[in-house]
């Protein structure tokens, strides 16, 4: 296999296998570690940007460049904090769940905001997806709200930043430069409370997972940043489903989450979706290849 194939299997089984992580933070409320991480991860990215001679702040001044990514950051802190809440509240199957069916949220999204227009084979995959939200939002009495916040805020912010003009790493530094004061100020306002890792003494392991999530986070986006220079997009979309499929696995054996076959059923839906939609994408690919032939 090709390098940027190996970046790009190593960024997912990153991402796939950080619930491992993020459960060993189990003492800090989720709010609490989403400040370190906007913190940690701007300190780390920033010194990066420095030593690499990045001018990302450049761009950042600019007022229109500066309010898209200052909702991208809202965006993306929301779908942190609903990730590392579900993950420490037993509820990583269905933010699996969420990553799922966030390329068919990003095909519906397409529609309504950039005037895309469907074809049958993708209104076949977001039916099934939809049926299945539909049958586990009946199963569980309730709407399967962190799928769905988890899928509408990553599928939002991929949609704010497709045309942004920011390079990847350059764009999450913005990002979480943007709300990195903030999260400091927060951070200490929890430390004089007698909240923050302060409170807890001087924790080795404890300060040394905290300080973590800087590198925790730039790590899988530096790798997708140099797999997706050298692997081509629809090898990259097909690998996207290795990460939630980890997070199910581990929900599942590892931590004992329920399962049962009340809920596969729902699941089984959005998965076989996610096959429409792929052998859907697979056959237009290759009829323009022939088409480029004639």
């Amino acid at each position: 296999m090709s390098a940027g194939v190996w970046y790009a299997l190593l960024a997912y089984v990153l991402w796939g296998l950080s619930p491992l992580y993020w459960k060993l933070l189990t003492a800090l409320p989720p709010d609490q570690i989403i400040a370190h991480r906007i913190w940690w991860s701007w300190a780390l990215l920033a010194g990066w940007g420095w030593w690499r001679g990045r001018r990302w702040w450049q761009r950042g001044r600019e007022p229109k460049v500066r309010r898209v990514y200052a909702l991208a950051a809202v965006l993306l802190a929301a779908n942190w904090l609903t990730y590392i809440w579900a993950v420490q509240n037993d509820h990583l199957v269905e933010a699996s769940l969420g990553y799922f069916i966030n390329p068919l949220v990003s095909v519906v999204l397409g529609v309504l905001f950039l005037r895309e227009r469907l074809r049958p084979g993708q209104w076949l995959a977001v039916g099934l997806a939809a049926a299945g939200v539909a049958y586990l939002t009946w199963h569980y009495g309730r709407w399967p709200w962190v799928a769905l916040v988890l899928a509408g805020s990553f599928g939002l912010y991929g949609l704010l930043t497709k045309t942004a003009p920011l390079p990847a790493l350059d764009a999450l530094t913005l990002e979480t430069g943007l709300l990195a004061l903030p999260a400091l100020g927060y951070l200490g306002w929890h430390e004089v409370q007698g909240q923050g890792v302060l409170a807890h003494g001087f924790a080795p392991g404890l300060w040394a997972l905290v300080l973590a999530t800087g590198p925790v986070t730039a790590t899988p986006l530096a790798l997708f940043g140099l797999a997706a220079r050298r692997v081509p997009l629809s090898l990259v979309g097909l690998l996207q489903y290795l990460a939630p499929t980890l997070q199910f696995l581990l929900g599942v054996l590892l931590y004992g989450e329920p399962f049962g076959w009340a809920d596969a059923w729902g699941y089984m839906a959005v998965w076989a979706a996610l096959l429409v939609l792929w052998l859907e994408g697979l056959w237009q690919w290759r009829r323009a290849a022939a088409a480029r032939l004639v």
